[in-house]
C-alpha cells in the first residue's frame, strides 16, 4: 500500500484589503505616498550622474549609503525609503541590460505628472502617490481587532506619541486570516480615487511526494515561449503569439501618449504588465498539471543566464524585432513562478545547462551547426530525420546532455525511440478566458 507523505513549503502569500477609516488615514499616506516619489527622484539624479561619470550604476548599498542623511530619505521610515531604493536599483539594471540591443530602451524615468492649460503650455507638476511599503520594523499588527500600525517617516512626525505611526484599520474579504504578517504595501488606486493594502503573509502548505519518476525538458524561447518534453515520448508546444502581440500593441499606444508618466501612459503599463502576469502564471500552471497526469517528479529547464551574450561575452544581435522581443523577456520571472507552482505538487524544479541543446540530434546524438534550418526545422543527417527544432532542444534539455555523470546523455541515447512525437507535438494556445487549450493547426516554429 503506498502511504503519502508531505513536507511543508515556506510561501508568501499577498491579500489585498480595503481600508475601512479611510477618511481619517488618507493625507498621511498621501504623504508618504509623495515622499517616497521624491525619494526615488533624488536617487534617480544621483544614479544618472554616477553613470554618467563612472560608467557604472550603484546598486542599493551605494545609494543608501549616500542618501541615509538625505532629507527626502527621512520622509519615509528607514526600512521603506530602502526598498524605494532597491526598486530603482532593480529598473536600472533592467535598463542596462536591454540598452546596448533595443534603441528605444530608456533608464528609469523621474515620478512627476505634469499639467497643461487649454492652450496646451506647461503649468506646473506634482509628485504621484507612489507605492510605499513597510516590512516588519515599522509594522505592529493587531489581528484581532484587524488593525495595523505603520511607522512614519522622521519628517512626517508630530510631538504626540500617538502621531508617530498611520493605524489602518482594515477589512478582508469572507475567510481570510491575515497572521505572520511580513511586510505592508499601501498603494493607491487612481482609478478608484483611495488607498488600499497589500497584505504579504508568511505560510507554510504541505507538499505531497512526487508524481512518479519520470522527468521533463522545458526550452524557453521566443516564438515558442515554451517546448516540454516528457520521458514518454510526448511534447507539448506552448507558441508566444500573446506575448508578442502585445510587446507590439502595448507599445504604440504607449508611445502616442502626451506625457510617458501619465495617467494614461501608466494605465497602459499596468494593463500590459497584467496581462503578462496571466499569462506566465496560467502557463506555469498548465504544466504542473500536465506533468503531475504523466507522472513527472522532475523539471530540467535550460538556464538562459548570458543568452544576451556569444560566446566572447559581446551583446547579441537578433535584429530590430528580436532584440525587443528578447530584452522583453521574463524567463527568470516565469521559472520561479514554475518552481513555486511545481513544488506546490512535489516536483522539483531544476535548471541544467544549455550549451550545445539546440544543435545536438536529441535520437543519435550528433552535433552539427546546420542541422537547425529555417523556421525552426531540425535536420539529422546522421539519422535522416526531421524535428520540430525547439522540441529537440526541450528534449536534450530533459536528457540534461552536458551531465557527464547522465548515462543517456554520454553517447548512449535510445536510437530506437519513436521519432513522430518530436516533429509532431500537441499545440496549446492561450485564451484570456479559458487559459492554455489545445490546438490542431501548422505551428510556427520560426527560431
Amino acid at each position: 500500500m503506498l502511504i503519502q507523505t508531505f513536507r511543508m513549503l515556506e510561501v508568501h502569500r499577498t491579500h489585498r484589503a480595503e481600508i475601512l477609516n479611510h477618511s481619517q488615514v488618507e493625507k498621511p499616506l498621501d504623504r508618504h505616498g509623495w515622499s517616497a516619489s521624491k525619494l526615488w527622484n533624488v536617487a534617480n539624479y544621483h544614479s544618472r550622474h554616477v553613470w554618467e561619470d563612472t560608467g557604472e550604476i550603484p546598486d542599493h548599498g551605494d545609494l543608501k549609503d549616500e542618501l541615509k542623511g538625505h532629507t527626502k530619505y527621512k520622509g519615509l521610515h528607514s526600512q521603506s525609503s530602502q526598498r524605494v531604493l532597491e526598486e530603482l536599483a532593480e529598473a536600472f539594471n533592467s535598463w542596462y541590460g536591454k540598452r546596448e540591443s533595443d534603441s528605444r530602451a530608456n533608464p528609469p524615468g523621474y515620478r512627476k505628472k505634469n499639467y497643461y492649460d487649454d492652450d496646451g503650455n506647461h503649468v506646473h507638476e506634482e509628485h504621484p502617490r507612489s507605492t510605499v511599503t513597510w516590512k516588519q520594523n515599522g509594522i505592529k499588527h493587531d489581528s484581532k481587532n484587524n488593525r495595523v500600525r505603520l511607522s512614519k517617516g522622521a519628517n512626517h512626525k508630530e510631538h504626540p506619541k500617538a502621531w508617530e505611526y498611520i493605524l489602518v484599520e482594515y477589512e478582508m474579504r469572507p475567510g481570510v486570516t491575515v497572521e505572520n504578517l511580513q511586510q505592508v504595501r499601501a498603494v493607491y488606486d487612481k482609478a478608484k480615487g483611495r488607498w488600499e493594502l497589500h497584505l504579504v503573509c508568511k505560510d507554510e502548505i504541505e507538499t505531497p511526494n512526487a508524481p512518479g519518476n519520470e522527468t521533463a525538458g522545458i526550452d524557453l524561447g521566443i516564438s515558442n515561449f515554451a517546448a516540454v518534453a516528457y520521458g514518454i515520448e510526448e511534447a507539448d508546444l506552448y507558441p508566444g503569439n500573446r506575448l508578442k502581440q502585445d510587446g507590439y500593441y502595448f507599445p504604440k499606444k504607449i508611445a502616442k501618449c502626451d506625457d510617458s508618466g501619465g495617467e494614461e501612459a501608466t494605465r497602459l503599463h499596468k494593463k500590459w504588465s497584467e496581462r503578462r502576469t496571466h499569462y506566465f502564471h496560467s502557463l506555469a500552471k498548465h504544466i504542473v498539471k500536465r506533468c503531475v497526469d504523466k507522472e513527472v517528479g522532475r523539471i530540467n529547464v535550460g538556464n538562459l543566464n548570458g543568452v544576451r551574450e556569444d560566446e566572447n561575452g559581446e551583446s547579441k544581435s537578433w535584429g530590430k524585432h528580436g532584440n525587443l522581443d528578447l530584452h522583453g523577456w521574463a524567463f527568470n520571472r516565469f521559472t520561479k513562478l514554475l518552481t513555486y507552482k511545481a513544488k506546490v505538487k512535489g516536483i522539483e524544479v531544476v535548471e541544467v545547462s544549455e550549451r550545445n541543446t539546440s544543435k545536438t540530434c536529441s535520437m543519435c546524438g550528433r552535433k552539427d551547426d546546420s542541422h537547425r534550418v529555417e523556421r525552426g526545422l531540425y535536420v539529422c543527417e546522421e539519422c535522416d530525420a526531421a524535428f520540430n527544432a525547439d522540441v529537440n532542444g526541450a528534449e536534450n534539455i530533459r536528457l540534461d546532455i552536458n551531465n557527464e555523470s547522465n548515462s543517456e546523455s554520454s553517447g548512449e541515447l535510445p536510437g530506437d525511440r519513436s521519432t513522430g512525437w518530436l516533429a509532431q507535438p500537441a499545440v496549446y494556445l492561450h485564451d484570456l478566458s479559458s487559459g492554455f487549450q489545445p490546438q490542431e493547426q501548422v505551428v510556427d516554429c520560426k527560431p
